[in-house]
């Protein structure tokens, strides 16, 4: 009696790593990948970011802000696609790790609107539509993005 016990628990530890390997979940459930390894890894993320940045840089309404125009000067357009591209690396659960400053310490000085925000939001739609992201993927970017908005953009109370 105790040997079938212990030969059952052997028998349902070794379904579970099958399971595991096969991508199944301890409950027999598909393993969930993270977004970060549904994205194809950092040097997928990174060709997302630098056609992003790209179309940001000639973007008239982005344009039209002189602070972005002046801190586009101080900041070299590799730095801050290396930034963007660990900033999503982490965000997805990738292994990265972000080094760069808070999104509010980076873009208070910046006067950010909301058609400034909606400008950038349009053309990373674009670009993720060009590398064919797919729309649940598209999804959970969109909310990350979102989660930083109220560190981006000023309130209209405080533009007047």
């Amino acid at each position: 009696m105790a040997m079938n016990r212990s030969i059952s628990r052997l028998l349902v530890g070794m379904m579970l790593i099958v399971g595991v390997r096969a991508g199944l979940s301890a409950q027999g459930q598909p393993a969930t990948k993270s977004l970060y390894d549904r994205l194809g890894g950092v040097y997928s993320i990174a060709t997302v970011v630098d056609d992003f940045i790209e179309r940001v840089l000639v973007n008239d309404t982005l344009n039209a802000n002189r602070a972005i125009n002046e801190a586009r000067g101080r900041v070299p357009k590799a730095g801050l696609k290396f930034h963007i591209t660990t900033l999503v690396c982490a965000a997805t659960g990738g292994p990265c790790t972000y080094t760069g400053r808070a999104m509010k310490e980076s873009h208070q000085q910046l006067n950010i609107t909301e058609g400034q925000w909606q400008a950038m939001v349009a053309d990373f739609l674009k670009t993720l539509d060009k590398f064919n992201v797919p729309a649940k993927e598209q999804g959970e970017l969109i909310t990350i993005v979102d989660s930083t908005k109220t560190d981006i953009v000023v309130s209209t109370t405080s533009q007047r």
